[in-house]
């Protein structure tokens, strides 16, 4: 049976899990504009790393799904790109992969930055919100970096934006009120059995989440347009003859040749460097040795694209 997300499958039959009296179960879709601290959110609830994270803002580019199993609720998170005005067709893809999270969703929160006032971007979340008339829960992020004294005035702001059923302020980066936050999220849900094992976290492909770590280094490491112009693919993966290490090789695909000097960098230590940190995380990932190859190549105007986008696996499913 197909239960709503990408790519998250449930299986039934023989060795199918045990209906739980007065359990909850579902799906929360965590909606917002860039760069508000979804994925670090995400990350922050489900207990362990399932999403990148960056300072850089339109972050996220896929639907990522974290799942946290408690006593009494198992909450399936859907991490989505940033809502915004899309200027391209990667930008289109992204927006429209976030409203399908919120379709299938069974509750749906938005997250805003505590630190500004309500922007165009946020009142097109709002608005959103809105249309599905859904289980929704306001999450007013960061409020680490306002004085105690300013955080109700800015959560009356983003409460005006739409009638929410909850709302809460919390920091992913220090863990405040995160816990509570669970809690509104597991009672809003439908009563229902665990969708996947306990001790599962995510159901993210693994091909995905070695392309995702490549790209996290190559966000830290770069600035200005260089990360909004890379894409990941990964070409190949064979395992180790005699116990060697299992090869990996991807491709970092830019839009300009000077992007593709910047990653390589002089002597090729940018390259490097970025290998050498991704490596590491995919290793702990696969949990055996690998040998990661990298090649950085140029497609211009890729994110207008539609066939590159269909190619790096960008093209969203047609309702």
């Amino acid at each position: 049976m197909t239960i709503p997300g990408e790519g998250l499958k449930l299986e039934c039959g023989e060795g199918m899990m045990e209906e739980k009296t007065g359990y909850r179960s579902g799906f929360v879709a965590l909606l917002g504009k860039p760069n508000v601290g979804k994925s670090t959110l995400l990350n922050r609830m489900v207990g362990t790393k399932v999403a990148i994270v960056s300072e850089k803002p339109q972050t996220t580019r896929h639907r990522i799904a974290g799942v946290l199993t408690t006593p009494k609720a198992q909450i399936v998170f859907l991490d989505t790109p940033g809502i915004h005005d899309p200027k391209h067709a990667l930008g289109e893809y992204m927006v429209g992969m976030a409203k399908d999270a919120a379709f299938d969703a069974d509750v749906v929160g938005m997250v805003a930055d505590a630190s500004t006032p309500p922007t165009a971007d946020d009142r097109r979340v709002a608005s959103i919100v809105k249309a599905l008339k859904k289980p929704s829960v306001l999450i007013v992020n960061k409020v680490d970096l306002l004085k105690a004294g300013e955080i109700p005035q800015r959560v009356e702001e983003y409460r005006a934006l739409a009638d929410f059923d909850r709302w809460i302020e919390v920091s992913a980066l220090v863990g405040h009120n995160v816990d509570k936050l669970k809690d509104i999220l597991a009672e809003l849900l439908p009563e229902g059995p665990p969708l996947y094992p306990e001790d599962q976290r995510s159901d993210v492909d693994e091909n995905l989440m070695i392309e995702e770590i490549i790209r996290e280094k190559v966000l830290h490491h770069t600035f200005q347009e260089v990360p909004h112009a890379v894409a990941v693919v990964l070409e190949e993966r064979r395992p180790g003859e005699g116990g060697n290490k299992e090869y990996i090789a991807a491709t970092i695909y830019v839009e300009k040749p000077g992007q593709k000097g910047i990653i390589i960098g002089k002597g090729g230590r940018m390259l490097k460097t970025i290998g050498t940190e991704a490596r590491k995380d995919i290793e702990e990932l696969l949990g055996r040795p690998v040998y990661l190859d990298l090649w950085v190549k140029v497609r211009e105007k890729w994110r207008k694209d539609e066939a590159s986008l269909q190619q790096f696996g960008f093209i969203r499913p047609k309702r």
